[in-house]
């Protein structure tokens, strides 16, 4: 027998208890089949003409190269979702394993992400970034969905700062930050 624990689910094209499974994920049970997910780190900034915010995603992920669209999720208990989601445009700063300050300063509740002014500017097109990330895309936001108690938002890709070469990246894997490197790769 597998250490392994039953998650359990619905089926939705049954409709019915299959064995060993309950009808549908408690939010405990559906985070930790992700704990063990590793993601990407990224910054999202925008500025809806209130302010600047900022926040922290994991859940951004390219789409299409043609068009170049991207999305990521905003959790409506997020205090930078109302402006997210009014904004226009947003930055999408993804993180090299070197910005973890930068990713915890925008997944820190109950601050000002923007007070120190030295580490962040505009755009020429008046979105806030913060120039020290490793790449950034700046784009428009054309579509969004409900989906439970976050908002689905996509992103067509506008403008980019991509540097050469690589980077090894912020990663987030079991409550944990992580970088990924020479180390970390499997050979086939």
């Amino acid at each position: 027998m597998s250490d392994a624990q039953t998650i359990s689910t619905e089926d939705p094209d049954q409709g019915s208890r299959r064995a060993g499974f309950s009808v549908g994920l408690s939010p405990d049970e559906f985070k930790r089949a992700f704990r063990n997910h590793a993601a990407g780190v990224a910054v999202i900034t925008a500025d809806d003409g209130n302010g600047p915010v900022g926040l922290t995603a994991t859940s951004v992920f390219s789409v299409s190269a043609e068009p170049a669209l991207l999305v990521f999720s905003v959790s409506a208990q997020s205090s930078s979702a109302p402006t997210l989601l009014r904004a226009e445009h947003v930055v999408v700063h993804l993180l090299a394993e070197g910005q973890r300050d930068l990713a915890q300063l925008c997944a820190t509740s109950g601050i000002d992400r923007f007070a120190d002014t030295s580490i962040w500017t505009r755009l020429i097109t008046g979105e806030p970034y913060f120039p020290a990330a490793h790449s950034w895309i700046r784009g428009r936001v054309v579509d969004t969905m409900s989906a439970g108690t976050s908002t689905i938002v996509a992103v067509q890709a506008l403008q980019a700062q991509v540097p050469e070469g690589e980077a090894a990246p912020l990663v987030y894997h079991n409550r944990t930050w992580h970088s990924l490197g020479d180390a970390s790769r499997i050979e086939l």
